[in-house]
């Protein structure tokens, strides 16, 4: 059986979500083709050729995409059975089907992908026959196969590690987990994985790392929701990656209340070469972080902060900067925390502007006042819309973006920008505009280590 996996965008990374599915495929005779349209084009004679075309879907930016990508690929084989796989194809199942999805695998999607190709092979199904006998979402266990990135482009053509003064390295990416243990009502994990998450056993992801090393990786991103949701697993994954490759650095993402629970192992990271750690941090609202259910509060982070600086480690905290709760004054609060604990270097801009989603299925809609608040479900931009109460947050939001967008596109640095974003923000207030403190005014004096594809959604 011939089959063609896409995928449309995962934030600068080579996909592990067609990597792992391709060794499951060919293992099981079919002859896969995986094409990355983030970093090269759509390729109309295998899809022509294709007896199965499956969309690999792990988040909001790469489900719109393939939305308008799928109409090509059903144009170019009408007759291709389609599916889509991932985190955000269950929770769109009905946008899907009018779509045209013939199978929709969320969750564990190797052996549901693998049965379908069985099944197919068994007994070609008719066009009116083409019934889903896979689960919609599945949480079994999996023994997991080294991924197999052979027909995938070259990691020089991703993101890359900018350490400063000039100096780059290559980066490779690989998930040691699936899922999470905890249930934050906007994380597109919760409406899938109810709390659970799944480990990828270490001999795997050892042997996945030697391969993007043998193939040029000089640092590797984890892609896992929470690296410390299986602290143990985690722990001795990394303690044996540093031992075989004592040079390779490594990134991590990690909630703020493991990173205060697991404090102690915070020295482990630093040693064993992790670079920096990336925390959904959303806000420094104690009430919007309580209606979110994070599971930290403002000081928690506070915490973190200097808990990561001790350790000697970079803290790249994430934000959801505007949600139906914060106020001008709340976002100026932000801004200043920011400020007062010199993370200005460690933000990426266009975090100071992103907006709150509520996709399909999200947890924020048992909260009655979500649902008072929300229109119908936007199909286009896959989201309940929401306006904020008073319309200056709105348009204030709107005009960070736009202004993020303009000075990243000159090639403002992060200092610059924030002061740029800093005084746009004053001037929305009825008070007189308060000045950058000092130390926020200052070139910083560490560099700190980034990614050149900014985190986003």
């Amino acid at each position: 059986m011939r089959v063609v996996l896409i995928s449309t965008y995962e934030l600068g990374r080579q996909p592990f979500g067609l990597a792992s599915p391709a060794a499951w495929l060919r293992q099981a005779g079919a002859r896969v083709t995986c094409l990355d349209l983030a970093v090269e084009q759509l390729d109309p004679e295998a899809v022509c050729a294709a007896d199965l075309v499956a969309f690999y879907l792990p988040m909001h930016t790469a489900t719109r995409i393939a939305m308008r990508v799928v109409e090509r690929v059903k144009a170019l084989n009408p007759k291709a059975h389609l599916c889509f796989y991932g985190l955000y194809a269950s929770m769109n199942e009905s946008l899907l089907r009018k779509l045209g999805a013939d199978t929709i695998l969320g969750g564990e999607f190797e052996a549901g992908l693998v049965s379908l190709v069985k099944r197919s092979n068994a007994a070609p199904v008719a066009e009116k026959e083409r019934r889903q006998n896979e689960p919609l979402v599945s949480l079994a266990k999996q023994q997991f196969l080294v991924p197999d990135r052979n027909g995938l482009a070259e990691l020089s053509k991703y993101a890359r590690l900018e350490l400063g003064n000039g100096q780059s390295r290559t980066v490779g990416y690989t998930e040691a987990s699936r899922g999470c243990k905890h249930v934050c009502r906007h994380c597109p994990v919760v409406p899938v994985y109810e709390g659970q998450f799944r480990i990828v056993q270490r001999d795997v992801v050892l042997e996945d790392i030697r391969r993007q090393v043998a193939a040029g990786a000089e640092h590797i991103t984890f892609g896992d929701p929470d690296f410390f949701n299986g602290v143990g697993h985690s722990l001795a994954l990394v303690r044996a990656l540093h031992e075989e490759f004592p040079q390779l650095t490594y990134d991590v993402t990690m909630k703020i209340e493991h990173l205060v629970k697991h404090a102690d192992h915070l020295n482990t990271l630093k040693e064993t070469g992790c670079l920096f750690v990336t925390s959904a941090v959303e806000s420094v609202d104690d009430r919007v972080l309580a209606l979110l259910d994070k599971g930290h509060t403002r000081e928690d982070f506070i915490q973190v902060v200097r808990l990561c600086r001790d350790a000697g480690l970079t803290l790249n905290p994430t934000f959801v900067a505007f949600t139906p709760w914060i106020s001008v004054e709340g976002y100026q609060d932000l801004l200043a925390v920011l400020a007062e604990f010199n993370l200005i270097d460690h933000v990426a801009p266009i975090q100071l502007a992103i907006r709150l989603l509520i996709p399909a299925g999200s947890k924020l809609l048992e909260l009655s006042e979500i649902r008072r608040m929300v229109g119908p479900f936007d199909e286009a931009a896959l989201v309940y819309p929401w306006q904020h109460s008073d319309p200056q947050v709105d348009q204030l939001q709107a005009d960070i973006q736009a202004l993020v967008q303009q000075a990243t596109a000159r090639g403002d640095g992060r200092r610059e920008i924030f002061s740029q974003v800093w005084l746009l923000a004053e001037q929305v207030s009825n008070i007189s505009v308060r000045p950058l403190p000092p130390a926020a005014q200052a070139p910083s004096r560490v560099t700190i280590p980034y990614l050149t594809e900014p985190w986003y959604c």
